[in-house]
């Protein structure tokens, strides 16, 4: 596959792309590191840490930025709402339906996507991550289905900063002075040794793990800190899995 070009890109990407790149350069700072690390032909999945509703945003500007057309994995809910569903459906992103009967049709549609050559972006914590300091928390298993199922390359990516202009659940951003919007591709995660192996709970726990640990590993990087050693639960924790967190007892 080539580097896409304007030209190559869904209309509704060109149009958002038009919009928001101007506007994010506009109020934000660049460190971008680890480009080096982005395959350059072949479809491809690609992981980054949630921490703060913007980060999407600084990640999919990165990934512009070095010539590649990320599809997104994106909860439907935001497919619903007016306009910004027509501009993520025509930009072809992927709607999940989380908790419910649709929800095989994401992984689908993720495995097609790679098939044909593109790059596909999942969050593997699903969420934003419930860890107090924001370290990538536990991850679930659909980047490491996608991957096992292709045997594409994984890259993990670390993204630092836009917690800065909007902290998680935060409605109110802090637009000035301009945050720095850190990101930074690490090495593909090896899973060699996984794919010829049955499919069971194990091995995707296994590859997630793999996953999570090089997410983990380049935002301590970035942030010249250690990571806790034990990655957080949510559900050990006693808190919502998805959503505002509160306690799991409130949720039932």
């Amino acid at each position: 596959m080539s580097t896409p070009t304007d030209n190559s890109r869904p209309f509704g990407y060109r149009f958002a792309i038009a919009v928001l790149r101007p506007l994010f350069r506009a109020v934000t700072r660049r460190d971008w590191s680890g480009a080096e690390n982005l395959p350059t032909e072949g479809g491809w999945v690609v992981c980054p840490n949630h921490v703060s509703h913007v980060d999407p945003l600084a990640f999919a500007h990165y990934l512009v930025d070095h010539g590649r057309s990320p599809r997104f994995l994106g909860k439907n809910e935001v497919f619903r709402v007016p306009f910004v569903g027509w501009v993520l459906r025509s930009a072809d992103q992927i709607p999940v339906h989380r908790e419910s009967g649709r929800a095989a049709d994401a992984y689908r549609s993720a495995v097609a996507a790679v098939r044909a050559g593109k790059c596909v972006a999942i969050y593997p914590e699903g969420t934003l991550t419930r860890d107090p300091d924001l370290w990538p928390m536990r991850g679930k298993t659909g980047a490491a289905r996608v991957a096992l199922a292709t045997r594409c390359p994984v890259v993990p990516v670390a993204v630092w900063g836009p917690q800065d202009m909007l902290a998680p659940y935060a409605k109110r951003p802090r637009l000035f002075p301009r945050k720095v919007m850190h990101v930074r591709a690490g090495a593909p995660v090896d899973l060699d040794d996984l794919y010829d192996r049955p499919v069971t709970p194990s091995v995707l726990l296994e590859a997630t793990d793999r996953i999570m640990t090089a997410i983990t590993t380049e935002l301590e990087a970035l942030r010249g800190e250690h990571a806790p050693r034990v990655r957080f639960d949510p559900r050990r924790a006693g808190v919502t899995p998805t959503g505002r967190p509160r306690p799991l007892e409130e949720a039932s």
